[in-house]
């Protein structure tokens, strides 16, 4: 199989001729992974790996930057590289909603316009595409976006204290995504696979909503987000870190979400053998290999066991095997070799057709 159809058959319930696999990696893993391979770019990659990954073309922004002003991004949020030794991530340094009191204050705030954006270039990527991979279709994060405009302290005391203004934001960025995304899938034709709908639900030992929370500002929105994108045939992959449990019976029953993202087994309610009961006759599930500690700090064959022992937790159902997110800098190259090397030689070793 090619891995767009090992990928998508995995998804529809048929079964492949090994188990998929994605890559996740921050960009120095990622560079430097592919110099000590001797990998010339990232399709060399792709192919020494086995790695069934996604591939994304998106619309281009045709501003240089927000109108009111010209250090921003099209939301009005200035970053910053911060270096943390061995990479750096990008952080927010200036949320534009910051001091906003009234809804009349927000309706003033220049907010992005599908408009600023050409939507050819993902038709003509697509034209141009070899068929070779599964297609991503864009992303919808609200909350994630609310509190880099807001600031994140603010925006989790929004939702109990400003509820008004919570809302009132989260609806406009919902407006916003649902005619841009509306036009990306048009763009698509048919040609895409996977919609990536996310908000990090779970903290590392617990929930970081109530459940009443999640229910009146984020669950809504996605119901109708997910009925969008599949009245375009796509795929609902959904991303949430940490300890989600509580929200799944939402995620799967209401939301109608097909993979679940990444799988981190060690957070509380996340086990593995657990989400196999509740859930494995009903999702994909895409991830699963511990990106805290057996990665960047077991040796090769640790990390060989890992995914051996993955294997056999969800020999039977559906598993995209992948890192619970991103592979960071202190991951050693073998590690990695270990990890795809592993699943490609027992990926096809037993019948991973799906239990239904």
């Amino acid at each position: 199989m090619t891995p767009r159809e090992r990928f998508l058959a995995v998804v529809n319930g048929r079964q492949p001729d090994r188990v998929p696999t994605d890559y996740w990696a921050t960009p120095e893993l990622h560079e430097r992974v592919k110099r000590e391979l001797g990998c010339a770019d990232d399709d060399a990659l792709w192919r020494r790996l086995h790695v069934d990954r996604i591939r994304m073309y998106l619309p281009a922004w045709k501003l240089a930057h927000h109108p009111d002003d010209p250090l921003a991004d099209a939301w009005g949020i200035r970053t910053r590289n911060v270096d943390y030794g061995s990479g750096s991530y990008i952080e927010c340094e200036h949320s534009p909603l910051a001091g906003v009191t009234t809804s009349g204050e927000l309706r003033a705030f220049r907010w992005p316009d599908p408009d600023d954006w050409d939507y050819s270039p993902v038709m003509r990527a697509l034209d141009a595409d070899d068929g070779l991979y599964p297609i991503g279709a864009g992303s919808y994060e609200p909350f994630l976006l609310y509190a880099n405009m807001r600031g994140r302290e603010q925006a989790f005391a929004d939702l109990a204290e400003e509820p008004r203004i919570a809302e009132a934001a989260l609806g406009r960025i919902f407006d916003f995504h649902c005619e841009h995304l509306r036009r990306c899938f048009e763009a698509g034709k048919g040609r895409q696979d996977i919609f990536y709908l996310a908000e990090d639900l779970g903290a590392q030992t617990g929930p970081m909503f109530s459940l009443g929370t999640y229910r009146r500002f984020f669950l809504p929105n996605q119901v109708r987000m997910a009925e969008l994108a599949r009245s375009y045939g796509l795929h609902i992959f959904y991303h949430t870190d940490g300890a989600s449990s509580i929200y799944l019976p939402d995620l799967v029953d209401v939301v109608g979400i097909e993979i679940l993202n990444p799988i981190q087994y060690r957070c509380p309610g996340m086990e593995r053998e657990k989400l196999v009961r509740d859930y494995g006759g009903r999702i994909v599930f895409h991830g699963a290999i511990d990106n805290q500690q057996v990665l960047p700090f077991g040796a090769p064959e640790d990390v060989a066991r890992e995914v051996r022992e993955n294997f056999e937790i969800f020999n039977g159902y559906r598993w995209i095997c992948a890192p619970c997110h991103n592979m960071q800098p202190v991951t050693p190259t073998a590690n990695v070799l270990a990890l795809y090397d592993t699943i490609h030689e027992a990926g096809g070793a037993a019948a991973i057709l799906p239990s239904f």
